[in-house]
This record gives structure tokens, C-alpha cells and sequence, in this order.
């Protein structure tokens, strides 16, 4: 069974009375267990809305978005919260760290809605950090770290809830070349270690160099879909 399955989805914004805008237009793939997927497509091709249909972060106008095998468009909004915090990660172009905590706090904070103990909360954050290079930057507040660094605690904290997948959306937007190659070893290197599934919405070339499956967007519909050989 695919770990994220979408049918016939599609996502219609109404701009005035006779103007429909299809930021996705009967999109139906299939991601399984492990995949690093870029969906790529240029500004306004409707990648990001596609991610945010796949992370329940907004809700199609038709068809379905199943994550193992549960459709999520069904879910009422206090479900789907649930749902996320418990299956999804996210990561994001402006990172999303919450300034007046520390790394290891921002790490912790998802465990913490999720009412994880302390001890198990503490040595997880600890460990996810440690694997992105950061065991030395535990207690510095997001202000204090360098845009790479911050990207790397967000990686932490999508982790965190051990998610089914994690989603990325426009993750090197902000970062230079040193910052975004040594965020992708990392997030291939947890791809390969761990089989964690990553999809990325994305224009960023280094990303789709890296990966595995490049799905590309245009008018909102799936125009190819490869698998790359690496």
C-alpha cells in the first residue's frame, strides 16, 4: 500500500463570479515507503497547493487524499490537527522555529502536544539533533543560528513525532550552496538510514538533482513523472 495516495484531487479557486482559478486539476499519483520525491513546476504551477492538500493543511474541492489508506479530506478540522501532529513532518522555507525557545525546546514542542514524557522527550531531541550535526548548538535560540543551522533544527522537530513522511516545502529557498548541500546529505542520509519518505515541493535544481522521482506540476496537472536511475 502507498504511503500517500491521491485520486482524482483537485483544488478550484473562485475568483470573482466567473472566474476559476485550478491550482490542481485531477492530479492522481502514488508515493511509497522511502521515495525522496521533488514536485517541481514553476511559480503558480500548483505545487505547494498539491503539498498542502497531501499535508492536510488545506482541503480539495474534489477527490481523495489518502495516507495509508485513510482518506484525511473526509476529517474534521480538530481530527486532522491530530492527524498531522501524529503522521506528518513538515519542513519550511522560513523554517517556522518558535523564536524564544532554544533548539532543543523547538525540537521538544511537538513531542510536548503529543504528551511524550520528559526523559523520552529530552533523549529524542538530543539524538535528532546529534544526527544533524547540531549536539553543540542544543540550547541556542533560533537568533543565534545561522539560516542553514535553523533549517537543520527544523528538520529535527519534523522528525520528531516520527512521522509516516515529511513534506518540504521550497526547504533551500533561503540557503546558500554549502547551507543546501549539507541539508540534503543529511535529509538523503535519514531517506537511506532510516527509509523516512521526504517529498519536496520545489524549483531548486540541487533538489532535483538529488531526487528520486521528479513529479512536475504545469496548470495544476501532472505533465511527467520520472524515476530517476541513482
Amino acid at each position: 500500500m502507498a504511503v500517500i495516495e491521491t485520486k482524482n484531487l483537485k483544488k478550484i479557486y473562485n475568483q470573482g463570479s466567473d472566474i476559476e482559478v485550478r491550482a490542481v486539476d485531477g492530479v492522481s499519483i502514488e508515493i511509497e515507503k522511502g521515495e525522496f520525491t521533488a514536485i517541481v513546476g514553476a511559480s503558480g504551477s500548483g505545487k505547494t497547493t498539491l503539498l498542502n492538500l497531501i499535508g492536510g493543511l488545506d482541503k480539495p474541492t474534489d477527490g481523495e487524499v489518502m495516507i495509508n489508506g485513510k482518506n484525511i479530506a473526509n476529517l474534521s478540522e480538530n481530527e486532522m490537527i491530530d492527524f498531522r501532529l501524529n503522521n506528518i513532518g513538515f519542513v519550511f522555507q522560513s523554517y517556522n522555529l518558535i523564536p524564544v525557545l532554544s533548539s532543543i525546546e523547538n525540537v521538544e514542542f511537538i513531542m510536548l502536544m503529543q504528551n511524550k514524557p520528559k526523559a523520552e522527550r529530552d533523549q529524542r531531541a538530543k539524538d535528532l539533533l546529534r544526527s544533524v550535526g547540531l549536539e553543540k548548538e542544543l540550547h541556542k535560540k533560533p537568533g543565534k543560528l545561522s539560516g542553514g543551522q535553523q533549517q537543520r533544527v527544523a528538520v529535527a522537530r519534523a522528525l520528531a513525532s516520527k512521522p509516516q513522511f515529511v513534506l518540504a516545502d521550497e526547504p533551500t529557498a533561503n540557503l546558500d550552496s554549502k547551507a543546501t548541500n549539507e541539508l540534503l546529505d543529511i535529509m538523503y542520509q535519514l531517506n537511506q538510514d532510516e527509509e523516512m519518505t521526504f517529498v519536496f515541493a520545489t524549483h531548486d535544481q540541487r533538489v532535483i538533482d538529488r531526487a528520486k522521482r521528479v513529479i512536475t506540476i504545469d496548470d495544476g496537472k501532472v505533465i511527467s513523472d520520472i524515476n530517476s536511475p541513482q
